[in-house]
């Protein structure tokens, strides 16, 4: 049976609406940007409506729990340790306040790159004790991928 009603219409045609819908569809035939482009015609790196700002948070984030391990982690580490000393509680404390200050400063350019040398001042301050050069080891990856989003979300 090849009727009116079960020509090539029914099936050909990509401009008339299909069996389930009520309409046609809004872009027939024309050609917009594909799914990871942007109106533009650019590559859309993310979905985020603000990325910078994301980006931001996520620095602050990881600045920030760094910080709070930082000091939660001297009495630990004095009961276990044992040998943790003055200088040792000195710079774990200087290192969580220079966290949080970079925290807050995460929409200037140049705080990106102090973090990164606030990791390497931890990854030194192992010299002081051992628990700190590990914890030093585990912020330093956690600030590399940190980065790692930031190139891949921002360019």
């Amino acid at each position: 049976m090849t009727g009116p009603e079960h020509g090539p219409r029914a099936t050909d045609d990509p401009t008339g609406p299909s069996d389930g819908e009520a309409g046609g569809s809004t872009d027939q035939g024309t050609t917009g940007p594909s799914v990871g482009e942007s109106e533009a015609g650019q590559p859309r790196r993310s979905g985020l409506r603000n990325p910078e700002r994301a980006v931001r948070g996520l620095g602050a984030g990881t600045l920030s729990l760094e910080a709070l391990v930082l000091l939660l982690a001297i009495q630990p580490i004095r009961v276990v340790g044992g040998d943790l000393g003055g200088a040792a509680i000195a710079a774990v404390v200087a290192l969580a306040v220079v966290a949080v200050l970079l925290a807050g400063m995460m929409r200037r350019p140049w705080a990106w790159h102090a973090g990164t040398v606030l990791q390497g001042l931890l990854l030194l301050a192992g010299l002081l004790h051992w628990s700190l050069l590990v914890l030093g080891i585990i912020f330093a990856l956690v600030w590399a991928y940190a980065l790692h989003v930031r190139r891949v979300i921002l360019g």
